[in-house]
C-alpha cells in the first residue's frame, strides 16, 4: 500500500507529509510500547500507535520508520511536528481504534512485521 492509499482508506488526516504519497509501505506494527518498536528488524513500515508524545518520534527515528499513524484521533502536538519534520517522518492520524485501524489495512493487504 502507498500512503496515499493508507489515508484514504482510513479517511485519516495527513499531519506532516516528509515523503511522498505514493511511497510504498509494505508492513505494519501496532504498539503502545516504544520498546517493543526498538527490536524491529523491517523496512517499510508504518508505526500504528495510540501514544502521542515526543518519545514516539525519536522511537521511530532510530528504528528507521518513515512514518506514524496515531489512532483515536489523538492530539499532534508542535514539538512532535518538529521533530518529525527534522526527522523525515511522516505523520497521520485517524479517528478509529487501534484493533478497527488494523483490522481495516491487514484486510486491505498490508503485511505485519511479523
Amino acid at each position: 500500500m502507498t500512503l496515499q492509499e493508507i489515508i484514504d482508506h482510513l479517511d485519516a488526516e495527513a499531519i506532516l507529509l516528509r515523503h511522498s504519497p505514493g511511497q510504498e509501505v509494505k508492513h505494519a506494527f501496532a504498539a503502545d510500547l516504544m520498546s517493543d518498536v526498538l527490536r524491529l528488524d523491517a523496512s517499510e513500515i508504518i508505526l500504528i500507535t495510540g501514544l502521542a508524545n515526543p518519545q514516539v518520534v525519536r522511537t521511530a527515528e532510530m528504528s528507521d520508520i518513515t512514518a506514524i499513524l496515531f489512532v483515536r484521533d489523538k492530539a499532534v502536538t508542535a514539538e512532535m511536528i518538529s521533530l518529525a519534520r527534522e526527522s523525515g517522518v511522516t505523520l497521520i492520524r485517524c479517528r478509529h481504534s487501534m484493533f478497527k485501524t488494523c483490522g481495516k489495512l491487514y484486510a486491505a493487504g498490508l503485511q505485519p512485521v511479523f
